[in-house]
């Protein structure tokens, strides 16, 4: 029985990275880009900017996440959408911290609409950090080992799958 390196794991382990890391922003965008205005409201409750330009991030926001989703999926130019996803995620992590220190009773609006909590709703401030976190470990593996399967990055690259 031959023994598997851990030379020949990591592409496999980059790829579960990818595969995991593309379905976070495909959900994520997916859950607002069907009400723009309800993400922009997300956005303006962590009262960091004017209301304008959180109707501009909040706009955009969906696409972005989604843009960096599809890239993912297909692995392609997978460095960069780590690093582009690793930095998105340390503000996200930036702004729940934010609300958090604020006393703002705010959902992320990460996989949802997001917005000002309801009487008797509770935060999960911490908890929402610490999947951010998971996040960003993934992205972690992808700008340390962006070589995947199944990727057209690998195809460009002259890689079998």
């Amino acid at each position: 029985m031959e023994t598997i390196t851990r030379a020949a794991l990591w592409p496999w382990i980059s790829t579960l990275a990818r595969f995991g890391l593309a379905a976070v922003w495909l959900i994520a965008g997916a859950t607002k880009v069907g009400d723009l205005a309800e993400s922009a409201r997300a956005v303006n409750a962590y009262q960091v900017m004017s209301y304008d330009a959180a109707r501009v991030v909040g706009a955009v926001q969906p696409f972005l996440e989604i843009a960096l989703g599809l890239l993912l999926l297909a692995g392609l130019a997978t460095r960069l959408t780590a690093a582009i996803s690793a930095v998105l995620l340390v503000v996200f992590i930036g702004g729940i911290a934010w609300a958090w220190s604020q006393g703002l009773r705010i959902d992320c609006g990460c996989f949802s609409t997001g917005g000002e909590l309801g009487a008797g709703q509770d935060t999960a401030y911490g908890l929402d950090i610490l999947r951010d976190l998971g996040f960003l470990v993934l992205a972690g593996i992808l700008l340390w080992r962006p070589r995947t399967r199944f990727s057209i990055d690998g195809v460009l690259m002259g890689e079998s799958s």
